[in-house]
């Protein structure tokens, strides 16, 4: 069987490898069980759009499944019109456009490109404070680009159990997994 990385993993590795390991145990729990605030806030962010009632236009993909065979990615789209060819990510509050959330964007649109949709421009939507931050075009910004394309190889190749990683205080003190990790620094 194929492998293949959900597009949530991309933010998540970068914040810590071992957060997904984590999500993973709780599989199917319910996640009242460990979602905090800003996860429940975010997940509620999404509701309009998973359950594909934000728009009732046909050319807005809304909550679509999505593959992207060259980089073994999966996951959702949050909003593409596919008429003027712009994708949105939603985000409830933006506060620092983080590479997490750049790379999300990238395998939407690597993903909507091999399914032959021409996606031309990208954005990220801030519902909070309704503000829309334009991302450029993965051929636009070659360096981030690269950084995307190194991710996926450190995701592909990496080892939980091998010696190198290193906690990083202020994300531990923010992750919700913090009671479970080993390495924990809380």
């Amino acid at each position: 069987m194929e492998t293949y990385i959900p597009i949530s993993f991309l933010n998540d590795f970068i914040f810590c490898p071992r957060s997904i390991y984590f999500h993973q145990l709780y599989g199917g729990y319910d996640t009242q069980l460990y979602q905090q605030k800003p996860q429940i806030a975010g997940r509620a962010a999404h509701d309009s759009i998973d359950k594909k009632s934000y728009s009732t236009r046909k050319n807005i993909l809304q909550g679509v499944e999505i593959y992207c065979e060259q980089y073994k990615i999966c996951g959702k789209v949050d909003l593409f019109d596919a008429d003027i060819g712009k994708l949105s990510e939603r985000k409830r509050e933006i506060k620092v456009i983080y590479d997490g959330y750049v790379f999300q964007v990238y395998a939407q649109y690597h993903a909507l490109c091999e399914m032959g949709y021409q996606v031309r421009s990208i954005a990220l939507y801030d519902m909070t404070h309704n503000k829309t931050y334009p991302i450029p075009l993965p051929h636009e910004d070659p360096e981030m680009h690269q950084k995307f394309e190194n991710l996926i190889k450190q995701i592909n190749s990496f080892d939980m159990n091998a010696s190198g990683f290193v906690p990083v205080e202020a994300k531990c003190r923010n992750c919700i997994y913090s009671n479970l990790c080993d390495y924990s620094l809380c």
